[in-house]
């Protein structure tokens, strides 16, 4: 058997970053840039308000008080997106709006809190300092300088960013394209009436939002019966569709073992047992012409979540351009006792305490038992060497709310 890091590192061996390519900011979300983007303007681009007031001469109004304050003819009114059209001499101000370029002759906002809001003429009840509530041009971001490197990952406030510098459309490394494949027979879709032996297929959706959440576009194609006729028509109609293929189910030694009857003979792939717990029987590779890589879990859904964090989302995240491939790993103090198979690497299903520490989820370590897996928020990892952990022991964690 071999090793996960081994095993991992030949997964990985054939997995290079997607070409780039432009999109259309409103579809970036999700990428990483491909190239740095600098500013073909600066932020703000001109002087501009950061109130609703009036424009002033700071020294107009430095005498201004509540019981004494300071009367100014209003000579022009401003709101965003207009300018000025009269300049701001001794004894005047323009009301303006925040987000206004400030009018010629002003040198300060006073805000309009300070004042009676009068429209022809303004009583200001307190002076400001010259600059006063006055953005000004550059004072963000300066005209040819890079504001996201490449290599980074655009989120909300990158696509803020990106819009106002004007990049309507952004050089990425895509979201890869993931096709999803759930075989067996027994499979039905969820919603479906089941009758005695059959199961509603959970791996497909399970995979599909994982890959989701690791930040690619994937799609469900199945379930599809243990027909080797049926398992290569929905492989080969997805070799031009996407960038991945990823398969559940039928990579044991069973006699109907469809996946690993047919890939064997499409394309190089390979089948191996790996040391670990659970997800033993794994397989991957490349089919078609344009060499697609494949990736083929096992069936038992807890095996193949587990698969996933292991295997998959490190080639998504090679292929989207990300430098690190795995979740963090942390320290933990493990709450109860366990046991782990010797010679394997286990994967426990755990979630975490209040007070940091982790104790198994579910009702046992079952392959099978998903609600252990949908309680977990982590991954206790137990060495291939260690076969007991007693409570209060520290253990390595892999932190499923962390990316």
């Amino acid at each position: 058997m071999l090793s996960v890091d081994d095993y991992r590192a030949g997964v990985l061996s054939g997995i290079r970053v997607l070409a780039p390519l432009e999109l259309p900011l409103s579809s970036a979300l999700g990428c990483v840039l491909a190239k740095d983007v600098a500013a073909p303007w600066p932020l703000p681009s001109f002087d501009n308000s950061s109130m609703d007031g009036y424009a002033v001469l700071a020294a107009d109004i430095a005498s201004a008080s509540p019981d004494a304050p300071v009367e100014l003819t209003v000579i022009d009114d401003v709101p965003a997106g207009f300018r000025a059209t009269e300049t701001v001499r001794p004894g005047t101000a323009v009301r303006i709006m925040t987000g206004a370029p400030m009018p010629e002759g002003a040198d300060a906002v006073v805000p309009v809190e300070r004042t009676d809001g009068g429209t022809s003429t303004v009583m200001v009840s307190q002076g400001v300092d010259i600059g006063a509530y006055i953005r000004h041009a550059a004072e963000d971001v300066v005209a040819g300088e890079v504001v996201l490197p490449q290599g980074t990952l655009i989120g909300a406030r990158q696509i803020a960013i990106l819009a106002a510098v004007g990049c309507g459309l952004v050089f990425v490394h895509p979201r890869p394209r993931i096709a999803v494949i759930s075989t067996g027979s027994e499979l039905v879709e969820p919603g479906l009436p089941l009758r005695h032996g059959l199961i509603s297929d959970s791996n497909s959706y399970l995979l599909v939002a994982a890959c989701k959440e690791a930040g690619a576009d994937a799609y469900r194609v199945g379930p599809i019966v243990d027909e080797d006729a049926a398992f290569l028509a929905a492989v080969e109609d997805q070799l031009h569709r996407c960038d991945l293929i990823l398969t559940s189910g039928g990579v044991s030694m069973g006699a109907y073992d469809t996946v690993k009857a047919v890939l064997s003979t499409l394309g190089t792939v390979d089948f191996m047992k790996v040391a670990m717990n659970p997800g033993m029987p794994q397989g991957h590779g490349f089919v078609g012409e344009e060499e697609v890589p494949i990736i083929t879990l096992p069936g038992n859904p807890v095996s193949s979540y587990v698969s996933f964090e292991n295997f998959v989302r490190p080639v998504i995240r090679r292929m989207r351009g990300l430098a690190r491939l795995q979740r963090p790993e942390v320290e933990a103090v493990c709450a109860e006792p366990m046991t782990s198979p010797a010679g394997k690497r286990q994967f426990a299903r755990a979630r975490f305490l209040p007070s940091g520490a982790v104790v198994p989820s579910g009702q046992g370590q079952g392959s099978h038992v998903l609600g252990g897996l949908a309680g977990a928020d982590a991954l206790i990892v137990v060495a291939e060497d260690v076969t007991s952990i007693a409570a209060g022991d520290t253990v390595t964690v892999i932190d499923l709310r962390q990316d």
